[in-house]
């Protein structure tokens, strides 16, 4: 089962505030409503230790704080081309080994990995201009 809970965004996208759900691989709809969606609010899929993968669309391009904390069935993730922004701790206390970052993102927010304690495998896109301090506090595997 999954139920997201949407927000209209002043643009007229659309924003996933909210998931009830027990899949083990949710999928994010590209779009509700016929509006784009294109955030994921923070601590959307906090504390569900069930999901094992996400399907995100290209269509969106933030991602917020807190995202997978306690995620600890998720282990490898690749974000869609169309993800420009990440908020701090998006990833923080997940259980990710490996991660493949988009082109179109430009930095890695503070503490956006802090505490994934399997994370052992990055992969940047070109565009990656910075990283900020750290992002990767406590990854003692990378």
């Amino acid at each position: 089962m999954q139920e997201y809970i949407f927000k209209l965004n002043e643009d007229g996208t659309v924003s996933v505030t909210g998931y009830r759900g027990d899949d083990a691989s949710p999928v994010i709809p590209a779009e509700h409503c016929g509006r784009a969606v294109t955030a994921l609010y923070d601590g959307l899929f906090a504390g569900h230790d069930e999901i094992c993968s996400v399907t995100i669309p290209d269509t969106v391009s933030d991602m917020g704080e807190f995202l997978f904390r306690g995620c600890t069935g998720l282990r490898r993730l690749t974000l869609p081309a169309g993800v420009r922004f990440l908020w701090g701790h998006t990833f923080a206390y997940s259980a990710l080994e490996e991660i493949t970052l988009p082109e179109g993102l430009a930095s890695i927010p503070a503490y956006a990995f802090k505490n994934c304690k399997g994370l052992k495998r990055v992969v940047c896109g070109s565009g990656l201009k910075n990283i900020r301090a750290h992002a990767f506090a406590g990854c003692v595997l990378l």
